[in-house]
């Protein structure tokens, strides 16, 4: 890790709201990130929602939490007045349910803290770009995760996977210009992220 994390747009260091019903999760979560990123911890989601301001840029976030699950927190986190960047890190594989959660990425546990880092700053980066990229972003992320978790033949046999298909197609052909582009610095690196392209 290296220590020195993205900075908001108003210089202050970015805050990172960890989700997790399990407190050793989230301490090892505070001790990997803090020297990055201001870091709070909630181990329900009752508590999550209490703390979450227009200061928490990104929220790491269980999905199988006792009382609010993970997905129902996600929900009113989108209904709310804030609109952080939201990752879910869980165990719970993921199926044909998440094309319609409005999250950001998915991340499956175990992990590190460099996955970890590396996530989060590509979902501050999206902050530097309209709604066609983070859309396209969010799809693309989508397509990947349900990609390295299911079968071709499950794949093609999924209504779901077919309309995310359908859907990146028609972002990437209204923002064709931008796509065009994306050897540029910083839209390319999102992208080889949410891709899992290394290079």
């Amino acid at each position: 890790m290296t220590g020195e994390g993205t900075a908001r747009s108003d210089g202050e260091t970015a805050t990172v709201l960890v989700v997790d019903d399990e407190p050793r999760v989230c301490q090892a979560f505070e001790l990997w990130l803090s020297e990055s990123y201001g870091v709070e911890t909630a181990t329900d989601g009752e508590t999550a929602l209490a703390l979450l301001d227009g200061d928490v840029d990104v929220i790491l976030l269980d999905r199988h939490m006792p009382g609010l699950s993970g997905d129902e927190v996600l929900e009113r986190i989108r209904e709310g007045a804030h609109d952080p960047r939201v990752a879910m890190v869980t165990a719970v594989d993921p199926d044909f349910d998440i094309v319609e959660m409005p999250f950001d990425h998915y991340v499956s546990k175990p992990v590190d803290g460099s996955e970890l880092e590396a996530v989060i700053e590509q979902l501050l980066e999206l902050d530097q770009y309209d709604d066609h990229v983070t859309d396209l972003y969010g799809v693309t992320e989508k397509i990947v995760t349900l990609e390295a978790e299911k079968t071709r033949s499950a794949l093609a046999d999924s209504d779901e996977y077919a309309a995310l298909v359908d859907r990146r197609e028609r972002l990437e052909a209204e923002m064709a210009d931008i796509v065009a582009s994306m050897d540029d610095e910083g839209i390319g690196r999102l992208f080889d992220v949410a891709t899992g392209d290394d290079g």
